[in-house]
């Protein structure tokens, strides 16, 4: 599944890789643009980067990920408004399973999992000045040509082997041709996909957002535009090659910041001051070469959890024409508020593997048990206005052409399933971080998805006949629900060490506020016939239950979040006028 921030932070320090003198640590970033909010930052404190940064890079990436998300839903309304949900829909999303798996593994997991690690380890012992060649120019020599041709390899292999390929994934598709047609132009996107996820990986591990949170903006600008050219002409094959002209367009649009950023040495000179922290073994070591268990162990994970989709589709193949959409656009639209949600880990998860791979597990632990509870408090909310709201926002965004009203109330219940896993997904993407992090060979995390997959795998069977794409979507949330309890259990040692029973009572909190708002949201979306008034009804009765719950029960530290806005009201209330003379 797509797979993939918070702004608090309790010290500060300069992004990695920025030579700047010892009283100005911790300011800003390489490039203070990345974060489109360049200027002074507040007086530093060693330890970390600055909540100041953290909260331009949070915000930046947030913006830039929904401005993508919404273009993700127009691209889905141009799919159903020139395709429908029929067999030719089903025939393009078995070819979707391609972008679909490689964004997972080369873009949002498998490849951030690896590089940025690696990356954190070259940019310490460029900050500690150890002598020879640069690090960080040695460990993109050593990885970059390699991974090339093993893309290439792969794409080829694949788009050779597409009515294979096809076949295996669907076997009762009606169309194979066409689904065989489309996979071969879609094939292409595992190596545009590998350079874009290598280029982003870099980037975010020096401090910059920008160019990596736009890519899905090119990405999804490129494949509207393409449908809407030639759907006439090419049918949905359209969407195909969309896929890839936009997977190019993601490599490109970050390869000029990538390359500004190798082609002069920002780190400091040896003779620079340097934090006072014990560095960690990994720091002193060299990082030109990644280990292949930890390169297998993160690939295999992000496989085994995209797994999930292969196993919908695979099922949903025998169901009735249009059962693989059904289950497509309730995925897409139930999982953007996990998406955003997200985006914390997206920003703090190079602030954590910098920290272990500076020998500070304290500072790691503390960020990553914020991110936790926050990110869950935020999908909560999102889950709770879903499943309140499910039927009107479908036919909002999809109820035209040829998507009809039984295909909406068909989407809208196997929505309201998926919303059930939804903190599963969250915290599984979040937990596994803190196994990652480390730079360490670990099975673990492979070895719980495998179970979640399994019971996935068991469920389907079991349920698909009697409930069809519901029973689906419901082994689905439990498959991963089961996942996200196993990688909370297994925390310890050998990962970021976070307090596990702290953590659950901090999630306890949250999953109360959304239950309510739930009830409240559904009753609010059932007070109007006009979908648009029924959305904004069930999103206010949502807020309104949510937020005050958040705060009474301090969900996320709510109450210390927001003091300084109570504070702040309060002072402008109570304070006296003043009298001009």
């Amino acid at each position: 599944m797509r797979p993939p921030p918070t702004t608090t932070g309790d010290a500060q320090e300069h992004p990695p890789g920025m030579h700047v003198p010892p009283a100005a640590e911790g300011m800003r970033p390489e490039h203070p643009a990345d974060t489109d909010a360049p200027g002074p930052a507040p007086a530093p404190r060693p330890g970390g980067p600055s909540r100041r940064f953290l909260a331009r890079a949070t915000l930046l990436t947030v913006a830039l990920s929904m401005a993508g998300a919404l273009l993700g839903l127009g691209r889905d309304q141009a799919l159903a408004h020139l395709f429908g949900a029929g067999a030719d829909t089903d025939a393009f999303l078995v070819a979707w399973t391609v972008p679909e798996m490689a964004s997972t593994l080369l873009i949002e997991d498998g490849m951030a999992f690896v590089l940025v690690p690696a990356f954190s380890v070259a940019l310490a012992r460029r900050a500690r000045g150890i002598g020879g060649p640069d690090p960080v120019h040695a460990l993109v020599a050593a990885t970059l040509p390699r991974l090339c041709l093993a893309l290439a390899g792969t794409a080829a292999v694949l788009a050779a082997g597409a009515p294979l390929l096809v076949s295996v994934l669907a076997p009762g598709l009606p169309d194979a041709s066409l689904a065989v047609s489309c996979t071969r132009m879609t094939a292409t996107c595992v190596l545009s996909f590998g350079l874009a996820g290598y280029c982003g990986a870099a980037l975010r591990a020096h401090g910059s957002y920008l160019a990596p949170g736009a890519i899905y903006i090119a990405y999804n600008v490129v494949i509207i535009a393409t449908m809407v050219v030639l759907a006439a002409r090419w049918g949905v094959r359209s969407a195909a090659l969309g896929v890839a002209l936009g997977g190019c367009l993601m490599a490109a649009l970050q390869a000029p910041a990538l390359w500004r950023r190798l082609a002069g040495r920002h780190g400091r000179s040896a003779g620079a001051s340097v934090r006072s922290v014990r560095p960690s073994r990994m720091a002193t070591q060299p990082a030109e070469r990644l280990a292949l268990g930890l390169v297998c162990a993160v690939l295999l994970f992000a496989l085994c959890r995209q797994s999930q989709v292969l196993i919908e589709r695979y099922f949903a193949s025998g169901l009735p024409a249009g059962a693989i959409s059904h289950l497509n656009y309730a995925q897409k639209v139930a999982q953007l508020p996990m998406s955003l949600a997200l985006m914390v880990c997206v920003v703090t998860f190079p602030v954590v593997a910098r920290a272990i791979a500076e020998g500070d597990p304290r500072r790691a632990r503390e960020r990553v048990e914020r991110d936790l509870v926050l990110t869950a408090c935020l999908v909560l909310f999102g889950a709770a206005v879903v499943v309140a709201c499910a039927p009107q926002i479908l036919q909002l965004l999809f109820q035209r052409g040829a998507f009809t009203a039984q295909d909406t109330a068909t989407t809208a219940a196997v929505m309201r399933v998926y919303a059930a896993g939804l903190l599963g997904h969250t915290l599984v993407g979040a937990l596994v971080m803190s196994y990652f992090s480390t730079g360490r060979t670990t099975w673990y995390p492979l070895g719980a998805m495998g179970v979640g997959a399994l019971t996935t795998v068991a469920l389907s069977a079991w349920a698909v006949q009697p409930w069809g794409a519901r029973g689906i979507a419901g082994a689905n949330a439990a498959g991963i629900t089961l996942t996200a309890l196993l990688l909370l259990h297994g925390l310890g040692p050998r990962t970021v060490p976070v307090r596990v029973r702290r953590v659950v009572a901090g999630l306890a909190r949250p999953v109360c506020a959304a239950v309510c708002a739930t009830g409240a949201g559904l009753f609010g979306a059932g007070l109007f016939a006009s979908p648009a008034a029924s959305v904004a009804a069930g999103c206010g009765c949502v807020t309104a239950v949510f937020l005050p719950l958040a705060w009474f029960l301090d969900a996320a530290g709510a109450r210390s979040l927001l003091a300084p806005v109570t504070h702040s009201v309060h002072r402008s209330v109570t304070r006296k006028p003043r009298h001009g003379r």
